[in-house]
């Protein structure tokens, strides 16, 4: 080997480390969802009511709980509305909501999507969302904001618990459309609340559903006999997004590549230049 191939060859080996150098890039273990609690609870609360279901999926998702910006209509029996008790909107004139309305207004729901915006913004990256009853109606909502490019929230997938269509009339537009994202759809046979035929409604305007039906009634539940269909969602979600940064990073690999292949050549042209010039 000549002075000059030396040199060439040492050129071409040290921008070929360096372009796999910047490669690198960190992979999260685990997808994360932003939850929306269910109507007179709060993110605290609702972190707390899903311990089990945490404990069964935290191998492979993390859980990020929010809090509606609304307090919810006190009760008839309380003298004041519960600072602790929030609401997603309001679908009744009398400021406080039930799922079963229909035909109704949506007052604060503008404030609220911004709110769950700004989370998925600040508090993010995310992959996923997960919602409880009036929560679970507003995954639903999102999801098809979200086809419609009507929010800039991009869930890749979601979790509905006791979920049902909304009867706003404003929302109707955001059921047009059918989401091909993957869902699971839990609820309840004994559901008083949301009986499982607005459930089923739901999860009918989703392409890739997953429905998982309990015996009980208006609760997330999370015992033994549902684990493994937790597991097995959560570790299709998380190889999934994995398989995406895996692609991503095989397109960043092959940009930079061909990018450092013109790179080496200049760099190899102006360094033989030199050492002929040198002889």
């Amino acid at each position: 080997m000549t002075n000059n191939d030396a040199a060439v060859e040492a050129a071409g080996s040290s921008r070929a480390s360096g372009s796999k150098q910047q490669l690198k890039l960190e992979i999260t273990e685990k997808v994360r969802v932003l939850c929306l609690h269910g109507y007179r609870q709060n993110g605290e609360a609702f972190k707390n009511k899903l311990g089990s279901f945490r404990k069964f999926t935290n191998k492979y998702a993390e859980f990020v709980f929010t809090t509606a910006p609304h307090v919810a209509k006190a009760l008839e029996s309380a003298a004041e509305p519960v600072p602790e008790q929030r609401s997603w909107w309001a679908n009744k004139d009398d400021g406080s909501f039930k799922g079963t309305n229909k035909g109704g207004p949506a007052f604060g729901f503008q404030e609220s999507l911004r709110c769950v915006e700004e989370a998925w913004r600040t508090q993010g990256p995310f992959q996923g969302l997960l919602g409880f009853s009036q929560g679970a109606c507003f995954v639903g909502l999102i999801c098809g904001l979200a086809k419609k490019k009507l929010t800039s929230i991009r869930p890749e997938f979601a979790v509905l618990a006791s979920g049902f269509l909304s009867g706003s009339l404003v929302h109707m537009s955001a059921y047009e459309e059918a989401i091909s994202i993957p869902t699971l759809h839990i609820y309840g046979q004994t559901d008083e609340i949301i009986p499982k035929e607005m459930s089923e409604s739901l999860a009918a305007h989703f392409k890739n559903a997953e429905v998982l039906e309990h015996s009980g009634g208006h609760y997330f539940p999370a015992t033994a006999q549902q684990k493994q269909t937790f597991i097995n969602f959560f570790q299709d979600r998380l190889q999934e997004y994995l398989e995406h940064e895996e692609l991503q990073q095989s397109g960043n690999a092959s940009f930079v590549d061909s990018g450092a292949e013109d790179d080496n050549d200049a760099e190899v042209a102006a360094m033989t230049a030199e050492l002929d010039e040198s002889d």
